[in-house]
């Protein structure tokens, strides 16, 4: 094996360390909402678990309020089952539209 061969391989492995390192700080919790915490919620739909970004889009109009609308209004209620289930910590409710 090559010296450039152990540097490619090294050099993708520690890419690999530094994307997951991002992933899991963007999920430290700081007080304030933001999409990325509800990056690794997966929601039963239909009898797949599908995660919550392809099935709504995640917005935070405030720091302590995460706005999350569905494309498909029938998965509210899987939506919020499985963020209650997280281990967030937050209490989602219905907004009446």
């Amino acid at each position: 094996m090559s010296i450039q061969t152990v540097i490619a391989d090294t050099n993708t492995k520690m890419n690999k360390a530094v994307d997951v390192a991002k992933e899991d700080m963007a999920a430290i919790r700081t007080g304030r909402a933001h999409p990325s915490m509800f990056a690794k919620i997966m929601v039963e739909y239909y009898g797949t678990l599908t995660p919550l970004s392809q099935l709504a889009t995640i917005q935070v109009p405030e720091a302590r309020t995460a706005m999350i609308t569905p494309f498909d209004k029938g998965a509210i209620t899987s939506i919020e089952k499985s963020i209650r289930e997280s281990d967030l910590g937050v209490n989602p409710g219905e907004m009446a539209q």
